[in-house]
């Protein structure tokens, strides 16, 4: 498990059991899929700075993650070409980071099932959509629902610096 003066195993417990998703991971898997995350695909970025959609992703790049924004309705986010769908991302993406209402997350959820690299699955606190998280559960995938990235994040201690990894 993870030893990092950063680290609070009491925040992180309760922050997985907020989540309203009885299969949400625990604590060491939990920790072992942040550590291994670098490029995010978030869909459902916003345009709104003072937006959970776009804070979040904000805190995760200053912290190393590689953020490859997906809203059709914006241009440039980060300073990035905004993609227009999870199926215009090009790079191979460690984790997509859905910002959707839960209706809408399905689709989102069946469009990352159809790449290749398998990437994790995670629907942000609030989103739940326990149908598609079934169907890509049965493929192989992990899903994250109802849970907050930067909170996990915080509670792990900034893990995305320490990985190792680096965006390619």
């Amino acid at each position: 498990m993870l030893t990092d003066e950063l680290f609070d195993p009491a925040l992180l417990e309760a922050e997985l059991a907020a989540s309203s998703d009885p299969r949400t991971p625990a604590a060491e898997e939990m920790c072992e899929i942040v550590r291994a995350t670098i490029r995010i695909a978030v869909v459902g970025i916003s345009r709104d700075p003072s937006k959970a959609a776009r804070r979040v992703p904000s805190y995760l790049a200053t912290r190393g993650a590689d953020i490859i924004p997906v809203n059709p309705y914006a241009e440039r986010i980060f300073g990035r070409e905004v993609k227009r769908s999870l199926d215009d991302v090009d790079e191979e993406v460690d984790m997509v980071l859905v910002f959707r209402p839960s209706d809408e997350a399905g689709d989102v959820v069946r469009q990352a099932m159809r790449r290749p690299e398998k990437p994790v699955i995670w629907l942000q606190e609030g989103i739940r959509n326990d149908e598609a998280a079934a169907e890509a559960r049965d493929r192989g995938f992990i899903v994250i629902q109802d849970l907050c990235l930067y909170k996990i994040h915080r509670a792990l201690g900034d893990t995305l610096r320490r990985s190792g990894r680096s965006p390619s």
